[in-house]
């Protein structure tokens, strides 16, 4: 036979061999894939060429914006110089977390001033409970160094609202928002400082350490105030 005849026809004969080795392989692949299955996060039958849809409790699970709660801030230790102030730092440390209450003393809520009366009381030094205006007048007013030492009177808002320095740094006191607590002395208190007042402790005798705080005094007559402590 003619090779020149020859040749184009093996030629088809090859390209048509090709073509259909070609659909051949991909048919038995597809029949493959359809024959290995899986069970979805609901239990149902799906091919693996299926798009796996996401599980139902993934869509009902909460999303998480923005970073976790911070702890409470907690009060570092202070300077103690001496028994009185360990037998004050022990007491204040006994009340942190106690909510507010307006007019409270205790023992497991305070308003303001109530609480400052109340730590000085189970520290073993009596004086009349009174309003943080009252505080004020009957305490003398610190030298400078003495401002931030422990233990120390800081008043706010016009006489409004007093707590118990711990250090420079910051000072013990019942928040209306959130209890007896330890803040800092940041910008907005600060801000609002009118002053201070050392309670003359060195010149009370100091009660034994298993002494029993005192009972509850009632309240001198000095016109009541809302005590303004709003964080």
């Amino acid at each position: 036979m003619n090779t020149r005849i020859l040749f184009p026809r093996l030629l088809v004969v090859f390209f048509a061999f090709i073509v259909t080795a070609n659909v051949a392989a991909q048919s038995s692949e597809a029949d493959s894939r359809q024959t290995r299955t899986a069970l979805d996060a609901n239990g149902v039958t799906r091919l693996e060429t299926d798009i796996a849809a996401p599980p139902s409790g993934e869509e009902r699970r909460p999303r998480i914006v923005g970073s976790a709660p911070k702890a409470p801030l907690m009060s570092p230790a202070p300077l103690l110089a001496g028994r009185f102030d360990r037998l004050l730092f022990s007491a204040i440390q006994s009340h942190l977390g106690s909510p507010y209450h307006y007019t409270g003393t205790g023992p497991d809520s305070f308003d303001c001033s109530g609480f400052v009366w109340r730590a000085y009381q189970e520290a073993g030094f009596d004086f009349s409970r009174g309003p943080a205006r009252s505080y004020w007048a009957s305490f003398a007013q610190p030298s400078k160094e003495d401002q931030f030492k422990f233990g120390t009177l800081v008043f706010f808002s016009g006489l409004a609202h007093v707590g118990i320095v711990a250090d420079e740094h910051g000072f013990y006191h019942s928040s209306r928002h959130h209890g007896v607590i330890y803040s800092p002395f940041n910008d907005y208190w600060l801000s609002r400082v009118n002053g201070f007042r050392r309670v003359p402790t060195d010149s009370m005798p100091v009660p034994a350490a298993s002494a029993k705080p005192r009972a509850v005094r009632p309240a001198i007559n000095t016109p009541a105030l809302v005590e303004d402590n709003q964080p």
